[in-house]
């Protein structure tokens, strides 16, 4: 008994030693280790660790409803060379066709299942050949409706069925600060989403077009967008993007858009009518600056003053002289160039409206009798 007592205390010894030694020189040997009867792969999923108020600010939901419906518009137009049938031209570059190719390209928004299309005029003008491409795949020629260069706007058709049509929202409700989409195909790329906000609101006298109200955007608009879609949080279009402020030729933060509301109402005219019928009385107006109402001997700048007459024109004929300042037009106050071109542009031609001039003698109400404007470039 004393011998088997002695063996196992010694054994003991001897594994205490061992395992103090493997403790101290390798003791990793000693981890636990799980007993793993089979292998089953797990995928962690990294779980959504955004908060509500992120996921909410996301416009990917504004971006599915709206894109669908803006196309890429890509024409073609036969240019004539003024050069080809000269001797000299000739004899350096040989015979070449006296009419080459040109390409063009832009964007352009569905706006009716019927398959009426609403982009800019310098998209579409001049062209031959118009090809339609939807975000699905499908592609069809365009006929052109009617065009608008006065707004830059340009209706077209194609015949397709089954299009994904737009929302049309209401660009008078927005604000700066507004967050917005601005839908196209910038250079070719494809379809492309960009995103900002609303800059400033009624932008004109830049000089693009001859009626202006545009929406400024930061949302990068670069060649290639033009004619395509301005959408706000919803995905409701509420401009059509037309120009940029640009030194390089690339989107450096302040770009145009014409307001639905005004896209709105020229779509339905060349719907209707094939053009659109503005009112004209043929005055050259001018801003009344501060200098100029002192001049005239005016209280405050309030008005437009009248630079040049048309004569045998409706404002001629109506008495309106050069010098006048008009500061209302039927029952809308007149406050700027372009206040006086939108109140113009709205009266129905050959119908008398009155429109209320101030002289030096005092105010006077006269009757004009608008004719219809003339088209741009005539």
């Amino acid at each position: 008994m004393k011998r088997l007592w002695l063996l196992f205390s010694q054994t003991v010894t001897v594994l205490l030693a061992v395992w103090f030694v493997i403790a101290t020189l390798k003791p990793h040997w000693l981890a636990q280790r799980p007993w793993v009867s089979s292998v089953v792969p797990v995928f962690q999923v990294e779980p959504d660790t955004r908060s509500p108020a992120i996921v909410g600010a996301s416009l990917s939901a504004a971006a599915r409803a709206a894109a669908p419906a803006v196309v890429s518009i890509s024409t073609s137009k036969a240019v004539r060379n003024p050069h080809a049938q000269e001797p000299w031209f000739r004899f350096f570059f040989g015979d070449r066709p006296e009419f080459q190719p040109q390409a063009g390209l832009g964007s352009g928004v569905i706006v009716s299942p019927a398959g009426y299309i609403l982009t800019n005029n310098h998209v579409v003008e001049g062209a031959d050949e118009i090809l339609v491409q939807l975000s699905d795949g499908r592609q069809a020629p365009a006929q052109v409706i009617g065009t608008d260069p006065d707004t830059d706007l340009a209706v077209l058709r194609v015949a397709l069925t089954d299009l994904p049509v737009i929302v049309l929202g209401r660009s008078e409700s927005l604000e700066v600060g507004d967050r917005v989409l601005a839908i196209g195909n910038p250079f070719g790329v494809g379809q492309t989403v960009t995103a900002g906000i609303v800059s400033a609101l009624g932008r004109n006298q830049l000089g693009i077009n001859t009626f202006e109200n545009f929406i400024q955007t930061d949302a990068a608009i670069n060649p290639g967008n033009s004619g395509g879609a301005l959408v706000d949080a919803e995905g409701h279009l509420v401009g059509i993007n037309t120009a940029i402020y640009s030194r390089s030729g690339g989107s450096m933060g302040i770009g145009f858009a014409i307001p639905v509301a005004t896209a709105r109402e020229v779509m339905e005219a060349i719907v209707r009518d094939g053009a659109v019928t503005r009112g004209w009385i043929g005055v050259e107006p001018q801003e009344l600056t501060p200098e100029l109402a002192e001049h005239f001997d005016m209280p405050r700048a309030q008005g437009v003053v009248v630079t040049g007459v048309l004569q045998g024109g409706p404002a001629a004929q109506a008495g309106i002289r050069p010098g006048d300042i008009i500061v209302r037009v039927g029952d809308t106050p007149v406050q700027s160039v372009a206040g006086l071109l939108s109140a113009v542009a709205a009266l129905t031609p050959g119908v008398a409206a009155e429109v209320t001039v101030l002289r030096r003698e005092g105010t006077r109400t006269l009757t004009v009798v608008p004719a219809r404007r003339p088209a741009a470039g005539s």
